[in-house]
């Protein structure tokens, strides 16, 4: 499943080290506007404590995670939607993404310079919203045009709904916000949305780079800008990114742990970032559970059991039969599948089973 999620934001404000961090990709990181470029890849695997104990209850030959991919996108500046900077490339490259990782600068550090001398993350933020809401309101505007045209000489309902969904979204980009505020009416409706590839549309996960001191409990550039997106359907994680970079270079789990306990974490920033972005994308997994392997399967929230038997193979949900199914608290509190079977806790589900996160499943199939 590619889905990823793309980490944008000023130049210097943390962006290439925290991928260096989450991702198995390495972007240079230094001290200067522009460092990066070209974007970089990276795919990373997804911590998850269930995964860990299926494997150990199986002791399976092969352990697979989920994973999820990164981008890291070259730092934006005003101007950006009229071709500043790396301003065309950037939105282009954001517009290929599902979600925004949004690196907000948070600490104070004469040795790294801001892009526009201070500290600010709230400005920040409205200078990249800025951007994108400008590159939007130009795509709304043309789609607006033409379908307008459409709804009074052809006719077209559909037309006339997209009419509707467009002069909403031009209102709220009019008055500053991002398309993400605008509320949908229907699911037609948001698949109608999800056509016109709105940048301030995406999901947004806003990141805040803070000081080691301010890892845990934040500060103050924090609290602003928790307050400057309440109105917004987003997410806030606190992040050290110098920290994190430390952690990534301790060779054992003791130590690492050792250095989260020290700083009063209960668990790395990066697990928290991953999975976040896992969620922000709105997947979830389903786990197959043998002796021969223990896999996390990545499916959206709301798949049914054909779709999830189609991301093992195309095959499974061509000639999906039904599945069988055992919660994952069962799973590990009884011991197993077989334990599981004889307390009654496999069920068998059909084509309509919205499947859950986490999972355990087995798909019959005919083909």
């Amino acid at each position: 499943m590619s889905l990823k999620c793309g980490i944008v934001g000023l130049p210097n404000v943390g962006k290439s080290t925290l991928f260096n961090c989450v991702s198995s990709g390495k972007a240079q990181s230094a001290n200067f506007p522009f460092c990066t470029i070209e974007p970089n890849l990276g795919s990373t695997n997804v911590p998850d404590k269930r995964l860990e104990r299926l494997a150990e209850m199986c002791e399976p030959k092969s352990v697979v995670p989920a994973t999820v991919d990164i981008v890291d996108i070259a730092g934006l500046v005003k101007g950006a939607s009229k071709g500043e900077g790396l301003g065309n490339q950037f939105l282009a490259n954001i517009r290929e993404t599902d979600a925004i990782l949004h690196v907000l600068r948070c600490f104070d550090d004469g040795n790294v310079v801001h892009v526009d001398g201070s500290v600010d993350p709230v400005r920040d933020k409205e200078v990249v919203d800025l951007e994108l809401q400008i590159k939007d309101l130009e795509t709304v505007e043309s789609r607006l045009a033409k379908s307008m045209k459409q709804a009074t000489t052809g006719g077209d309902k559909n037309a006339r709904k997209l009419v509707n969904l467009l002069l909403r979204y031009k209102e709220a980009l009019l008055q500053g916000k991002s398309c993400r505020t605008v509320s949908l009416i229907n699911e037609e409706e948001a698949a109608l949305a999800k056509d016109l590839y709105l940048l301030t549309n995406k999901p947004v996960m806003y990141i805040c780079n803070v000081d080691d001191a301010s890892a845990v409990n934040g500060n103050a550039y924090v609290d602003a800008v928790r307050e400057a997106v309440a109105d917004e359907d987003a997410e806030i994680l606190v992040i050290s990114a110098k920290t994190e970079s430390e952690i990534a270079e301790m060779d054992s789990y003791e130590d690492r742990q050792m250095f989260l306990e020290e700083m009063g974490l209960s668990e790395s920033g990066v697990v928290r970032l991953i999975q976040g972005a896992y969620h922000l994308l709105g997947l979830q997994t389903f786990f197959t559970a043998g002796a021969d392997e223990c896999r996390a399967w990545t499916i959206h929230k709301g798949d049914k059991a054909p779709k999830a038997a189609g991301v093992i193979h195309t095959d499974f949900e061509k000639g999906f039969i039904r599945a069988e199914v055992i919660k994952y608290d069962d799973y590990v509190s009884l011991g197993g599948e077989s334990a599981a079977r004889a307390a009654g806790k496999l069920a068998t589900e059909g084509k309509e089973y919205v499947v859950q996160d986490g999972d355990i499943m087995h798909f019959l199939f005919n083909v």
